[in-house]
């Protein structure tokens, strides 16, 4: 089993990007630049290790390899994004890796792809890639080339099983995780772990909510110890945990309403399954049916919104009002997006930079949860 942590570590030690690793300040998968240049690395990096896993590190500066962070990134569907452009897509696995050093909604993401012996190229164009492209890695940089002009490599195989078994797990490693996660990072959350066959520990903590005779966590933190991978985080949204001695689930639950938060719509269930041979597999159920609203009513809210960004956009003052109406402002659009206003998305979209400045944090706090709930419909749906 491989601590994550550690494997990052020792990824990072080799200084250089090369052949078989990559690192990234963030991912932008908003644009189709953005997504365009994550697919074109994940292409290169499948085509140039045939024969062992390659990574991508997300959260570090390229300049030094400080370890900076990024948000957590919960989109298990991402692999629906590979699959849609590249013809023979490798398998791949985003996790959330927590370093002590960072703020607890901070994460270092960890892209593993895994060997693929048949080329992947371009199915079909995105931003500036053609169709039928192919690449590969060079050092550290991603070369295009023709599908045919495809080189297989093996010459790094040994060198990924050497990092990879240098970083395998230890009790020391998961027993200092699960001290530090229930007496440090979490002990006013009434943090609580669980051990599955006797080999995985999952640790969990949240503030308690009983809303209708439900017991439901809020800013919930979730993480799979013995390999260092964070399950799940929140800073808003509220969850209902269910386990026995084989399984561990977790259902995410929307409060959704117009300029508040009313009423609780389950979003997914993810499943982990624990078998006795040390293998886990997480399974994950889309649940969400967006509350349909009455569409005058619905084109009325949506116009005052448009306003207060107009407001915003100016720097004119706001009323108290109005501030609360911003916070609940992303959620608003998103259920307008679901109601059949197209343009609500890119609007939001549009409106990042001016959400993200804003006096109170809670703002972009809501913009970020709501673009995460809407790309995990996209990518549900298994669209670009």
């Amino acid at each position: 089993m491989i601590n994550k942590r550690l494997l990052i570590k020792n990824l990072l030690a080799h200084n250089d990007e090369s052949s078989f690793y990559d690192k990234k300040r963030q991912l932008n998968l908003h644009t189709r630049e953005g997504k365009g240049k994550f697919l074109k690395h994940i292409c290169a990096l499948s085509n140039s290790n045939p024969a062992n896993n390659s990574y991508i590190v997300v959260g570090v500066e390229d300049h030094d390899n400080e370890i900076v962070g990024d948000d957590f990134f919960d989109d298990s569907r991402i692999q629906n994004l590979v699959n849609a452009f590249l013809e023979n897509p490798p398998k791949i696995q985003y996790e959330n890796v927590p370093f002590p050093n960072l703020s607890k909604d901070k994460v270092v993401g960890l892209v593993t792809i895994k060997p693929k012996k048949r080329v992947s190229y371009f199915k079909k164009g995105i931003h500036t890639i053609l169709a039928r492209q192919a690449f590969i890695r060079r050092g550290s940089n991603s070369i295009p080339v023709e599908e045919s002009e495809v080189e297989r490599n093996y010459q790094n195989t040994e060198t990924v099983i050497s990092i990879e078994n240098i970083s395998r797990n230890s009790i020391e490693h998961t027993l200092e995780g699960v001290m530090d996660f229930m007496n440090n990072r979490h002990k006013d959350m009434s943090p609580k772990y669980k051990v599955f066959k006797e080999l995985f520990v999952v640790c969990w903590a949240g503030l308690v909510k009983k809303v209708k005779g439900k017991t439901y966590l809020s800013r919930v933190d979730i993480e799979l110890v013995n390999e260092q991978v964070k399950l799940f985080y929140s800073a808003l949204d509220e969850v209902s945990i269910e386990y026995d001695q084989n399984t561990f689930s977790i259902t995410e639950y929307l409060a959704l309403g117009l300029n508040d938060r009313t009423s609780y719509y389950p979003l997914e269930k993810q499943t982990i399954y624990f078998y006795d041979n040390g293998y886990y597999k997480i399974e994950t159920e889309f649940l969400f049916e967006p509350p349909e609203y009455n569409r005058k009513m619905l084109f009325h809210i949506y116009n005052s919104n448009l306003s207060l960004l107009s407001k915003l956009e100016k720097s004119l003052p706001l009323s108290g009002r109005e501030k609360k109406d911003l916070e609940n402002l992303p959620s608003t659009f998103m259920i307008c997006y679901l109601n059949g206003f197209d343009d609500a998305k890119q609007k939001l979209i549009d409106a990042k930079h001016l959400l993200k400045a804003f006096e109170n944090p809670a703002v972009y706090v809501s913009f970020k949860e709501a673009l995460r709930i809407l790309r995990k419909m996209k990518y549900d749906k298994n669209t670009e």
